[in-house]
């Protein structure tokens, strides 16, 4: 697989409380540079990179980050607000109490009502694999299956770790048709980038790849 492919499914990512607008415009012009499929940066520096951008690179934006433990009508809020500012993709958490509580149909509303708020853009969604078991990962996967997302997505990266070869093939067999994956976290190299997508990964959430690329050192997500 060339790097070019590889690029071409890469969410360039900076999240960090400390990311400042010159380190938020650098990360927008390499997106640009290397063709990746979206820059993802906070929901407070969305109208400022839209406007930097303009139409030449997706602007994607995390709500309900990194914890999810917002109420649902916060997250709806913030999920208009983003795209107010000019977001085109959303990536949302969930909130892990209400998986461990078993409260699956809670997800599956307050997923439907980000999506409705999205409308016809691209909603990921977060579900924290390193804080769940294999069986709560099946029944997430079943979840944002049934409440018509259009990604499910492994991590925020600010947990205990992030995407695995294991949690892609398991979310490879359990998802619905509809619904794309997305690694997200800890994607170190070209080769483990090409070892996601071969799994059935379809976007790469990772700031690694393009600093790879550029011979930069590569801490971080």
């Amino acid at each position: 697989m060339d790097r070019k492919e590889i690029f071409s499914r890469v969410d360039h990512t900076l999240l960090t409380q400390t990311a400042t607008w010159n380190e938020i415009k650098e990360i927008c012009d390499d997106a640009i540079s290397y063709g990746v499929a979206s820059v993802c940066i906070p929901p407070s520096y969305v109208k400022r990179v839209k406007e930097y951008v303009k139409d030449k690179m997706a602007v994607c934006t995390v709500i309900g980050f990194p914890n999810g433990y917002q109420t649902t009508e916060v997250k709806v809020f913030e999920t208009k607000d983003a795209i107010a500012k000019g977001a085109d993709e959303i990536d949302m958490v969930i909130n892990i109490g209400s998986v461990k509580d078993r409260e699956c149909h809670k997800i599956i509303e307050e997923i439907k009502q980000i999506k409705a708020a999205c409308g016809n853009r691209i909603l990921k969604v977060i579900i924290e694999t390193c804080l769940l078991d294999e069986d709560e990962k099946i029944r997430m996967c079943e979840a944002v299956t049934e409440a018509g997302a259009d990604f499910i997505k492994t991590s925020t990266g600010f947990s205990k770790a992030g995407a695995t070869f294991e949690d892609v093939a398991l979310f490879a067999k359990h998802v619905g048709e509809n619904v794309r994956i997305k690694a997200a976290g800890g994607i170190a190299s070209f080769d483990d980038a090409e070892q996601f997508i071969k799994l059935g990964a379809d976007r790469l959430g990772t700031s690694r790849i393009v600093k790879l690329a550029k011979n930069q050192k590569t801490e971080g997500y």
